[in-house]
């Protein structure tokens, strides 16, 4: 009895295997159309500067994020402002040693 492969084969790919075997020469496999996902870059100098006019008029489109609550951005860059520093002072040596340690046990953990 042939052996079977254990894995499952994409619904497409099983589909031109069957018409392969059953018509060896139907059809020449074409190459996949490339992924037209972002834009071309420009290529022109001016083209550059059209879009970075049209950012700069706010005409851009938008990149689809959400707008961010005013209130927590202002909460966050009072935190962050005084940031590491603060933290720094307020740890006892030996804290600042635990923490370290887990940290360098965390990058040179095996994945």
């Amino acid at each position: 009895m042939p052996k079977r492969s254990s894995k499952q084969k994409d619904p497409q790919q099983l589909a031109r295997s069957v018409l392969d075997a059953a018509v060896p020469d139907a059809e020449t496999k074409k190459k996949p159309a490339p992924n037209k996902a972002r834009p071309p870059k420009p290529k022109k100098k001016q083209d550059v500067q059209d879009i970075e006019r049209a950012d700069g008029e706010g005409m851009a489109q938008p990149q689809g994020r959400k707008p961010k609550n005013a209130a927590a951005v202002a909460l966050g860059k009072l935190g962050g402002l005084k940031g590491g520093k603060a933290r720094a002072a307020s740890l006892s040596p030996a804290k600042r040693k635990a923490i370290a340690k887990k940290a360098a046990a965390a990058r040179w953990k095996a994945k």
